[in-house]
């Protein structure tokens, strides 16, 4: 499997775990708050009397493989791939408009240096 497969699969995140992961593994996979998934388990089991949830929480906890330790870089790199997940084309978009940006920053910063500049050549000139 591939680094970038690892990084859009499902895991048991054990290190966020109240009991086997399951909860926090589907707020980091889809990237919202554990409180809200737990909420929502529990809600839906006891209150919308849902007895299944209870069943596919045990089947997951046994199926799904646990999440990697430092699968992630940083925060930042945890929320790229989660939106990676929830919508590759924007996030594809997002990072071709950085490139982009880059890309004209470098293009500007080319053109300071190699255009005529009479007060940089100057400068130069006085620091030699």
């Amino acid at each position: 499997m591939s680094d970038n497969n690892s990084r859009t699969s499902f895991y048991l995140d054990k290190q966020n775990a109240k009991w086997k992961g399951v909860c926090a593994g589907i707020a980091d996979y889809v990237g919202i708050d554990v409180l809200w998934v737990r909420l929502a388990v529990a809600g839906l089991t006891l209150v919308g009397q849902q007895w299944w949830i209870v069943i596919a929480y045990f089947v997951l906890a046994w199926v799904i493989d646990p999440k990697p330790t430092g699968l992630y870089q940083d925060r930042d790199d945890q929320k790229f791939w989660q939106g990676v997940r929830s919508n590759p084309t924007r996030s594809t978009a997002e990072v071709r408009s950085k490139f982009r940006e880059l890309d004209r920053r470098l293009a500007d910063i080319e053109l300071h240096y190699t255009s005529r500049n009479s007060a940089l050549a100057n400068e130069i000139e006085s620091l030699r």
